[in-house]
């Protein structure tokens, strides 16, 4: 693999493009990974589009259809469905808590079983969200459990 690096001071942001004889899994990962860096997202409140940084999401959670995105302060509406949400968050640490909704691992403060198996997760922004059985293993095994 070569790599090249050119720097452009007429860019405004940075540029990759990549070259290759056939797409294969290696160049699929390689793209994947790259897709990690976009650390914005977009979602729609009081009729204005907004960039949030992924980091300020607390979690993302769809009801009746459609797809929210909570911060510790506001609630924004976004046009991804949570599979292609959670395609886009791939690497990060956004878990999948339910088949509603995806947590991020860094706005949780703390952890404490429920009923049936499942787990209740408290965010740093005083909201409970409870992991269905389903996914609470792999909510375990990001604790090293």
């Amino acid at each position: 693999m070569n790599v090249t690096i050119t720097e452009n001071p007429a860019l405004d942001d940075i540029e990759v493009s990549v070259a290759c004889p056939r797409i294969d899994e290696r160049v699929q990962r390689i793209v994947a990974s790259l897709g990690a860096y976009d650390r914005t997202l977009t979602g729609e409140r009081d009729g204005a589009v907004h960039r949030i940084d992924r980091d300020e999401v607390c979690y993302a959670e769809t009801v009746d259809g459609r797809t929210f995105l909570y911060t510790a302060d506001a609630v924004y509406r976004t046009p991804l469905k949570l599979y292609e949400l959670e395609d886009k968050l791939a690497g990060t640490e956004f878990v999948r808590a339910s088949k509603q909704m995806l947590v991020n691992f860094d706005h949780v403060a703390s952890i404490r079983p429920a009923l049936n198996a499942r787990l209740q997760l408290m965010l740093d922004n005083d909201e409970a969200v409870i992991v269905s059985r389903q996914y609470a293993p792999a909510i375990k095994h990001k604790l090293g459990l």
